[in-house]
Formats: C-alpha cells, structure tokens, sequence
C-alpha cells in the first residue's frame, strides 16, 4: 500500500509539473507569435523605406559613365553645377558653424 501512495504521489506530481509546463510553453509560443508579427511589420515598413532611399540615391546620384570622348562644355558645365552644390554646402555649414559658435561664447561670457 504504501508503494501504491507513493507512485501515486510521483505520477500526480508528474502530471501537474507538466501541466505547469505545458502552459508555460503554450504562454511563451503565444508571445513569441505576437513579437514576430510586429517584427515582420517593422520589416515591411522598414523595406518601403529602403525602397525609397535607394530611388532617392539613384535620383541624386549623377552620371558615372566614363567621360574621355565626352564634349567638353557639357563636361564644363557639370563641373559648375557639382562646384555651386559644394559652395552652397560649404555656406550652410559655414553659418551652422558660425551660430554654433556666437551659441557657444554667449553661454560661456
């Protein structure tokens, strides 16, 4: 009788740790399901936007074809075009620089 109890005991004990187990893993397959769907969401969003910064880049990227039998004023021209972008650069920069700067020596007087 008294084996009896025990294996009882033991099976029982078993059967509910298992139970116990078994929901947890049932809890933990839920919520990994929920965290892959907004994963793959946030890969959807996150491959239009990709999308849409490579046609930006090609949109701005210029031409790179090799330019040895090119006509030299078109060339001229590119030239001015590409050195007016990095003068306007430089002079937005310049003034970023410059406000940073009066920022600075007004918070340090």
């Amino acid at each position: 009788m008294l084996w009896f109890t025990v294996w009882t005991v033991l099976v029982v004990g078993t059967l509910v740790g298992a139970l116990f187990l078994g929901r947890r893993l049932w809890r933990s397959s839920v919520a990994l399901g929920r965290e892959l769907g907004i994963a793959a969401q946030t890969w959807e969003v996150l491959a239009r936007r990709l999308d849409e910064l490579r046609s930006l880049a090609e949109d701005r990227a210029g031409e790179t074809r090799p330019t040895v039998l090119a006509d030299r004023d078109v060339l001229r021209e590119r030239l001015d075009d590409v050195r007016a972008a990095r003068d306007v650069r430089r002079f937005a920069r310049a003034e970023r620089h410059r406000r940073t700067w009066q920022g600075w020596r007004a918070y340090w007087r």
